[in-house]
């Protein structure tokens, strides 16, 4: 059994960062009993992108997306989605 060493107490954040940039976190938290964390509410991060499209495409996708009920800009990601899932 591997001994677990005491975590010094830090006067900032910035103390903090530079001694976990030189410390094996291993060596001071027993990770044997540790489980992957999962944050389902968490929102990817987006990015806004302008793309040129033609009228009767988008026209398209409205009615697509109204028939659906979802917003056609959600459609649009969906069929890029399912598009790179496949590719």
């Amino acid at each position: 059994m591997k001994t677990i060493k005491i975590i010094p107490t830090f006067k900032d954040e910035n103390e903090e960062r530079l001694f976990w940039e030189t410390h094996d976190v291993t060596e001071y938290v027993d990770l044997t009993d540790a489980k992957r964390a999962r944050f389902p509410n968490l929102k990817k991060t987006t990015k806004s992108i302008s793309i040129r499209l033609p009228v009767d495409m988008i026209d398209a996708l409205k009615v697509k997306a109204n028939s659906m009920d979802v917003p056609y800009q959600s459609l649009i990601k969906m069929i890029l989605s399912e598009s790179l899932k496949h590719s």
